[in-house]
């Protein structure tokens, strides 16, 4: 959310308007106003709005209405709307405002202290939030540009090794090893052994 962001008073009553106007101006925000449904839904898109301050009824567009046009929208479906009601409690109402995501429903006359403090909790909550998930988009892009120059590396020092050593993709030149002689072989006899064998045989006979 941008540091110039605003909150965005929408009635279409003017006394409504100044009197609520009134009540946020000691928290120090931006305000802006609208008079219709239609007008709050063009500022809206416009950008630079961190909380909607909506009254239900009024001609045309009304305030449910246009929480339903935001909430199908990613740019605006998490701005939070604290919406006004002058008609007393209403079991179908408020189901149907938390049911679309509603963060309030204020009666009413306005209780301008209460009204502040839930203006700033939910005002400094969405701020928070948003810079939160800016720091996570930040952090993720990081580790991902990270990743792929150490992928990069990676590639790099495997051709390297490969020129370094180029003879490892061959294959390796055979061995030969000495052919052993079968166990039956005669093994010639040394020198004076045959004289020995032959007496052995003759006294054999």
């Amino acid at each position: 959310m941008p540091s110039d962001a605003r909150i965005l008073i929408v009635d279409d009553h003017e006394d409504t308007l100044y009197a609520l106007e009134s009540a946020l101006a000691p928290l120090g925000y931006r305000l802006g106003r609208a008079t219709s449904g239609d007008e709050a839904l063009k500022q809206v898109l416009r950008g630079q709005v961190g909380l909607l301050l909506l009254d239900v009824r009024m001609p045309g567009v009304s305030g449910l209405d246009v929480v339903r046009y935001m909430r199908r929208l990613e740019q605006t479906q998490h701005i939070p709307v604290i919406l006004l009601t002058g008609f007393g409690p209403d079991h179908e109402l408020t189901s149907a405002a938390f049911a679309l995501g509603v963060a309030d429903l204020v009666m009413k006359p306005i209780d301008p202290w209460a009204l502040r403090t839930k203006v700033r909790y939910l005002f400094d909550a969405h701020r928070r939030h948003l810079a939160l998930e800016h720091e996570v988009r930040e952090l993720r892009a990081l580790v991902k540009g990270h990743g792929e120059d150490h992928g990069d590396d990676h590639g790099n020092d495997h051709r390297d090794d490969h020129r370094e050593n180029p003879g490892e993709d061959q294959a390796a030149p055979t061995t030969r090893h000495p052919t052993l002689p079968h166990p039956d072989a005669r093994v010639p006899l040394q020198r004076g052994q045959g004289a020995h064998t032959e007496e052995l045989e003759q006294d054999r006979t």
